[in-house]
C-alpha cells in the first residue's frame, strides 16, 4: 500500500510549517490504513490548521512556572520537563506549542535553578520528569537528573512520563533499566491508547521495565476516532493488565489549539467507564479525568451512582443498573 499520495505530501507539508511532524520507524510501521488510529495519533491533518478552538496553553502552566523547565501547580509535587525532544509528536499533544524542528533539553544551568528551589520548597515530596520524552535523553544525562532530584532528601518519588515504550520500544534496554533501578522508589508512566500499540517489542520494553522493579502506569488520552469505544477502551485496559501497566488515567483531551477534531463529549468518557466499573477488574478501570482550562487542575469525574437519598438511606446503582438501598451508620468525630 502506498500510504501517502503526493497530494497527501503537500496537504501534510502545510501543516508541518506550523505543527511539525516527528514519527519513530516502528511506529510508522503500526500503520495499517490511512485514517487508521496509529495515522491518526502521529500524521498532519488539515484540521489542525482549521481548529479556531482551544488556546496554546489552555492548562496556564506559564502562570505556575517559578523557574525554567519547572511547574508548582500542586501542593505536594512538581513538574519537571527534562526536554521538548519527542520520539513522535502526537498530534494531539498538550505541549503543542513547545514543538519545533529544534528539540532542546535542559541545561545545567536549568537544572540547577530548579533543584535548588525545591531544596528550599520542602513541602514537594513528588517530582515528576516529563517533557518532551526524558527517555529520548541519553542515559547519562537522564541519570544526571535524576540523581540530582534523588539528593534531596524530601523527595520521596520519582516519576517519568514517557511514551517511548509504545512508540519506540527498542529505546528501552539493559543500561537504562539498570540506571533506574538504582533510584527507587520510582514510577514510570507510560501512553498506550489503542491496543494495536500492544505489540511483542512494547510488551518487551514493559516487561524489562517492570522486571527493573518499577511500578508502570498508564495515561491513556480519549481521542475521537481512535479509542472512543467502550470495546476498544475495555481490549486496551485487558492487554495493558497483561503486560503488567496498570491503567491509571483516562483523560478528556486538553482543550489545546490545532486538536480540537480530536476532542469528545465528556459523556463519552463516563459511559466508557460504566462499561469497564463491574464488568472487569477493578484493576482495569482507569481514572477518568478532566485537567480543567486556566489552570484549574485536574478534577475526577465518575459515573453518578447515588440515585436518592432520604436522611441516612442511599439508594445505590450497580454494574448491572440494579438498585439497592444501603442505610448509612452514624457520623462519628475523630478521637483526639
Amino acid at each position: 500500500m502506498r500510504l501517502f499520495t503526493e497530494e497527501m505530501r503537500k496537504e501534510i507539508s502545510i501543516v508541518t510549517h506550523r505543527y511539525p511532524m516527528r514519527v519513530s520507524g516502528y511506529y510508522l510501521g503500526l500503520i495499517t490504513d490511512r485514517g487508521d488510529p496509529i495515522y491518526r495519533q502521529c500524521i498532519p491533518a488539515p484540521e489542525e490548521l482549521e481548529d479556531v478552538t482551544g488556546q496554546p496553553d489552555p492548562l496556564h502552566e506559564g502562570a505556575h512556572c517559578p523557574v525554567a523547565r519547572l511547574y508548582h501547580r500542586y501542593p505536594d509535587r512538581v513538574l519537571l520537563l527534562a526536554t521538548n525532544n519527542c520520539a513522535v509528536y502526537c498530534r494531539f499533544c498538550t505541549r503543542k506549542r513547545n514543538i519545533s524542528e529544534k528539540s532542546s533539553s535542559i541545561s545545567d544551568r536549568e537544572l540547577a535553578g530548579a533543584v535548588d528551589y525545591l531544596r528550599h520548597h520542602e513541602e514537594v515530596h513528588d517530582v515528576l520528569i516529563s517533557g518532551g520524552d526524558p527517555l529520548t535523553l541519553p542515559v547519562e544525562r537522564l541519570e544526571a537528573i535524576i540523581r540530582a532530584i534523588r539528593a534531596l532528601a524530601h523527595i520521596d518519588i520519582i516519576r517519568i512520563g514517557t511514551r517511548i515504550p509504545c512508540v519506540d520500544p527498542v529505546r528501552i534496554d539493559e543500561s537504562l533499566c539498570a540506571m533506574l533501578k538504582r533510584y527507587h522508589p520510582l514510577y514510570v508512566n507510560v501512553q498506550f491508547n489503542h491496543p494495536a500499540e500492544i505489540t511483542p517489542e512494547s510488551k518487551k520494553a514493559c516487561s524489562m521495565l517492570a522486571d527493573a522493579g518499577i511500578q508502570l502506569g498508564n495515561q491513556s488520552v480519549l481521542l475521537k476516532g481512535v479509542n472512543d469505544s467502550p470495546e476498544v477502551m475495555k481490549e486496551l485496559v485487558r492487554r495493558l493488565l497483561a503486560i503488567r501497566v496498570k491503567p491509571y488515567y483516562l483523560f478528556l483531551p486538553d482543550l489545546v489549539k490545532g486538536t480540537g477534531h480530536f476532542r469528545t463529549s465528556l459523556e463519552c468518557g463516563l459511559e466508557i467507564i460504566r462499561s469497564i466499573q463491574g464488568f472487569m477488574s477493578g484493576m482495569a478501570t482507569p481514572q477518568l479525568v478532566i485537567d480543567l482550562e486556566n489552570g484549574g487542575g485536574k478534577v475526577p469525574l465518575s459515573p453518578v451512582n447515588v440515585v436518592d437519598r432520604q436522611g441516612g438511606r442511599y439508594t445505590l446503582r450497580n454494574f448491572e443498573n440494579v438498585r439497592y438501598d444501603y442505610v448509612d451508620s452514624p457520623s462519628c468525630k475523630a478521637r483526639g
